[in-house]
């Protein structure tokens, strides 16, 4: 056959070269490899951080406790609001309620705990809080007794 002064076409595939096909993945590899690094070290801080912010609820209801005890042996009964206040304060809590009767009283209280909180950039301090209802009253034998019961929200102010 003969061409006629035409060129023929002709299909080549080309294979790239394996250096080639390694300066194309090598980087890709690489981003993949720091995504997933970071991914876990994400998702190690924020477990990190829900442990360390659980541990500073638990202490909230071990100053609550701490508190009552407190208020249960303040002298001449029950305190005031201003010595109940004090108290809180000495607690790392704040005083939301007070409510005062012959044979009782019933406070609210936000008790706060720190912790630290780690993120990609450092760490910073953090507070947790909790609020707390005690109640007093007089036992028996006159001598008060406390209740701490945790609230679901603070919202009395």
């Amino acid at each position: 056959m003969p061409n006629n002064g035409t060129v023929a076409q002709q299909s080549r595939v080309t294979v790239p070269s394996p250096g080639c096909l390694a300066a194309i993945m090598v980087p890709i590899v690489a981003v993949l490899i720091a995504v997933s690094i970071l991914m876990v070290m994400h998702y190690r801080q924020e477990r990190a951080n829900e442990r360390n912010k659980a541990e500073a609820l638990e202490r909230t209801a071990d100053l609550a406790h701490s508190y009552a005890r407190d208020i249960v042996v303040a002298p001449n009964g029950f305190p005031g609001q201003e010595v109940v206040r004090g108290i809180a304060e000495r607690h790392d809590g704040r005083l939301l309620s007070y409510e005062r009767s012959e044979d009782s009283l019933t406070t609210t209280v936000r008790f706060f705990g720190e912790y630290e909180d780690t993120n990609m950039f450092g760490v910073s301090h953090s507070r947790a809080y909790h609020c707390y209802s005690i109640v007093l009253r007089k036992g028996a034998e006159g001598a008060p007794q406390a209740k701490t019961s945790p609230l679901e929200e603070c919202n009395v102010i």
